[in-house]
């Protein structure tokens, strides 16, 4: 990895135009809600990044925080707290006063994209605050990336050639000093709807993270 940008995006990060507008338009129908770049959020010395999409509408475009505010975070938060990956009570709120144990949640794309569907130059344009941030990880042992555009970024920031770690849901790559990339759909409402991932395939996805973290103290 090479980091050339902050880890984090400035709010009004206007990199992406198509984004940039799509959160002007937010902002106008909904000023209370966050409308920006979503920080990632977590602990620094986390030996655990996930690595999801981008922020949903509802969801931390609102609230300002990964995964928070909708059905997508119910379902990671829950499988976080019970993992022992996460303490408190998640409440859909950036002030509901949780906390990660060990982990680290961001977003292949900073800014909400409209219909939930990044561009290809966005996803590229982004990639230099994915790199930064994993950098910024001292003790990173294992990435999680949930869907394939995640999974194709975080190679990219690694310099993995995807022929070489193919996306598939609970795979397991080993890379260059040590580290392992996971792979697990999205925890998206249409993934669980259409059963493409359930309740057990993503709890059985962070029990093994649990165990080889656990092997590896």
């Amino acid at each position: 990895m090479r980091p050339q940008a902050p880890a984090e995006p400035p709010k009004d990060c206007g990199l992406c135009p198509r984004l940039a507008a799509f959160r002007l338009e937010n902002s106008a129908a909904e000023p209370d809600w966050f409308n920006g770049a979503v920080p990632s959020f977590g602990e620094e010395k986390a030996r655990l990044a996930i690595v999801g999409l981008a922020p949903g509408l509802r969801g931390a475009n609102r609230t300002g925080r990964p995964f928070t505010g909708d059905f997508a975070g119910q379902l990671l938060y829950a499988t976080l707290l019970a993992y022992g990956f996460a303490r408190g009570t998640y409440a859909e709120r950036a002030d509901d006063g949780l906390t990660l144990i060990d982990t680290l949640i961001t977003n292949a794309v900073r800014c909400v994209p409209p219909q939930n569907k990044p561009e290809r130059a966005e996803i590229a344009t982004c990639r230099q605050f994915l790199a930064y941030r994993l950098a910024q990880l001292p003790r990173l042992r294992i990435v999680l990336a949930l869907g394939r555009i995640a999974h194709e970024s975080v190679c990219a920031v690694l310099g993995v050639k995807l022929k070489a770690a193919p996306f598939a849901h609970g795979a397991v790559h080993e890379l260059a000093g040590g580290l392992l990339l996971i792979d697990s759909f999205h925890c998206s409402r249409y993934n669980t709807n259409t059963g493409r991932l359930t309740a057990k395939k993503f709890e059985d996805v962070f029990k093994d993270i649990r165990a080889r973290l656990e092997a590896s103290s």
